[in-house]
Parts: structure tokens; sequence; C-alpha cells
């Protein structure tokens, strides 16, 4: 028996299939048999598969595309061939989907039905470069597994702990009864993340932050495991700069915007595909690219992205009085040992030092600590696994 966890974006399927191990009230998730993903899912894209069995070497293949079949439903074949085929032991009893946005309609997971995925739909304009690619997935994945439970499982979710004072906005108050408020992202990065911490960690049910860096990015702020406040707000633009999306905006620029011309489509396009550190260096939204480039705007990209980390984890641990542990997760947190060294010596007047071997040493393979001994915060680097926290979800609607 197993769970299938999926992540359903615009132009890639990320999956990995989880074993239950045990028996009665014990059964358990286990470590992943299969991880994979299939890129070029866009409508003029060649979709290619790779994978890697637990303890085996990456495969990859291109997706065979028959003569008028959709391309996310050749990607959908493709994966039920290889489970059918390599993985036939593993019988997939739940699928669990990473759902960006549960609005104010959902504060947990949820079994999906057709009312259920109507609901979410009206959260669409709210994560754009999201939640409509989760919905189209949770729907070819019901078609395509019409006998197995769909799950969706929300990264607002870990966020219900907020107070009012954190998620409301200093707006016309009927607006906020309508649900204009800060939900919060990231919740399953989180959720794995604070679960880590709560084994290995024992200082982590006081005041940590955790900063979740990748394509998206944000920080939050903990206490006793619980959110207390977080970067992004009613949608996943806000709070720091990210890959292509610019963070947190004076409003104001917005109405310049509007001002001069622009149009909904074009601003939004601004925000979320042409912002971040793609906008500020004109050359990509690849830390990694940028880390390689010896160009000034490169460069500038990538201090600035290191000085809005700064300024948000500052910002939230004063929300919190103060860090005893500081977690970095994501792609950039768990590979780049420049950006942290960056953060920590700018972290300094809160107690953060860094031990510039060990952060060197820390790939994002394992979860390390990168303080210095006489650190009077603790600093870890923790690969995340939203794709467990999902099937963990699932598993108690079995």
């Amino acid at each position: 028996m197993s769970i299938l966890s999926v992540n359903a974006g615009s132009s890639s399927l990320k999956f990995a299939l989880y074993p239950l191990e045990g028996t009665g009230s014990s059964v358990r998730i286990g470590e992943a048999e299969v991880t994979g993903s299939i890129e070029g899912l866009e409508p003029s894209g060649q979709p290619r598969i790779s994978f890697c069995g637990a303890g085996q070497n990456k495969e990859s293949a291109t997706v065979a595309l028959p003569s008028g079949q959709d391309v996310f439903d050749a990607a959908l074949d493709t994966l039920k061939t290889l489970l059918a085929t390599r993985f036939a032991h593993l019988k997939v009893q739940a699928i669990s989907h990473r759902v960006v946005h549960g609005g104010a309609f959902f504060s947990s997971s949820v079994r999906v039905t057709s009312e259920v995925l109507a609901q979410l739909a009206t959260l669409n304009a709210l994560a754009p470069l999201h939640q409509p690619h989760n919905l189209a997935g949770i729907q070819a994945f019901a078609e395509s597994f019409p006998d197995v439970m769909q799950v969706a499982c929300f990264d607002t979710a870990f966020h219900r702990t907020l107070s009012p004072l954190e998620t409301t906005f200093a707006i016309d108050r009927q607006l906020t009864a309508q649900g204009v408020r800060r939900y919060g992202f990231h919740g399953l990065s989180y959720q794995y993340v604070t679960q880590v911490l709560q084994r290995q960690v024992p200082r982590s049910a006081g005041r940590t932050v955790m900063a979740h860096l990748g394509n998206g990015a944000s920080v939050c702020a903990t206490t006793q495991h619980q959110s207390r406040a977080t970067t992004m707000g009613f949608s996943a633009l806000d709070g720091l700069m990210m890959g292509t999306r610019s963070g947190a905006l004076d409003p104001g620029v917005l109405l310049y915007l509007m001002e001069q011309g622009w149009t909904h489509d074009a601003i939004q396009k601004l925000l979320y595909k042409q912002s971040g550190l793609l906008g500020v260096s004109g050359e990509s939204a690849d830390m990694r690219t940028l880390r390689s480039s010896h160009s000034d705007a490169a460069r500038f990209a990538t201090d600035l992205f290191a000085h809005r980390v700064v300024r948000e984890v500052g910002a939230l641990s004063a929300c919190i009085a103060g860090l005893d542990v500081l977690a970095f997760t994501g792609g950039i947190g768990e590979h780049d040992a420049v950006l942290r060294q960056q953060v920590g010596e700018a972290l300094a007047y809160l107690g953060v030092q860094i031990d510039a071997v060990r952060n060197t040493k820390a790939l994002g393979d394992s979860v390390c600590s990168i303080h210095a001994d006489n650190s009077a915060v603790q600093v870890w680097v923790v690969p995340t696994d939203e794709g467990r926290v999902a099937a963990q979800d699932a598993l108690a609607f079995l």
C-alpha cells in the first residue's frame, strides 16, 4: 500500500510515492520509494520524465505524445505505466495534492469533492501562478485514477494559528469580512521543517524563524512550533523578493502604473513573472546562474535578495521577542552557502554566529547545524519534504 504525493504546476509535475508501513493504528509513512518530476508540460513543450527509486541512480526518458493527446494526459499515462511496471507492489491508496491556497474555506487538508474544487477555484486570482494548475492536476488525476481517493493539502493551513493582529489589513473592515486578509503560504514546507526541529532541536520550541528560500520565498516565525508571523499575505506575492516575483511593494506603485495605462494583465505579468531576481538582474531568476555571472547587475540582485531576507528575519524576530533558532530550507536556503553566510553576518546583532566550515559543508542533502559553538542562536539547514507532509495528511483519511 502507498500514497502518491503530487505537485502540479504550469509546466511541471513533481511526484513521490510513499509506502505505508506497520499495521492497524500504527501505520505510518515510510521513506519514499520513488521521487521524480515531469518537465515540459506547457502546451508546446516536449515532456520528459526523470525519477529516482530508493537507492537507485536517476533515470530519465522522453514522454511519448500520441497524436492529438493532451500533454498533461500523456504525462499521467507515463506516470501510471511507471507505477504499474516498476512499483506494482505498492498499490496507490490515495493521492495527496499540494494546493497553494485554501482561503478562509479550509484550515486543514480535505478529501476532494466537486464542491471542494468549486470553492477552491474561486481563489484562482489569489495565486494565479499556482492555484489553477493545482486544481487542473487534481481533476486530471481524479479522471485517471477514478477509484483512488484524492486529498487536497493546503500551504495556508499551517498558518491558521496566526492572530488577528497578524492577519488583518488596515483597510475597510467590510473588505476584511469578505476575506481580504493575510493567509500565509509555504505551509507544507514549514510543517515538515517544524517536525524535524521538534525531533532534533529542543530549543526550537522557543523563538524560531524558518526561511523557505527558493523561486518562491518567505519567512515564518513560530513559538511552541506554531505559526505566529509570516511574510506572505493575501497572495503569494507579498514579503521577500523571489525568483520572478516582486515581494512587498508600495501599493502606490500599482496606482502609478494604472495611471500610466497599464492593464490588469500587464501588472500581473510584471509582479509574478518579470520581477524579483530576474527583474533586478535582467539576466536570470536562478540564483546559481547569477552567482556564476560577473555582472554588477547580477551581484546587486543577489545582494538585494540577501538584504530582504535579513530585513524580514529581523522584523519577524521582533514579533516573537527574539530569536533562539534560525532554519534555512528551500532550494536556495539548502544549497547557497554564500547567502546563508551573508544573512548570518548581518544578523550578528541577534546573536547569530555562522561557522564558515560547517556552512560550506552543508550541501542540502541532510539536516545539519551551521552555527559556531559560541553562537547564541542555533542555525540549521533542513532539506524540506512537502510531499511527505501531504502524504501524512492523506493517511489520516484512510
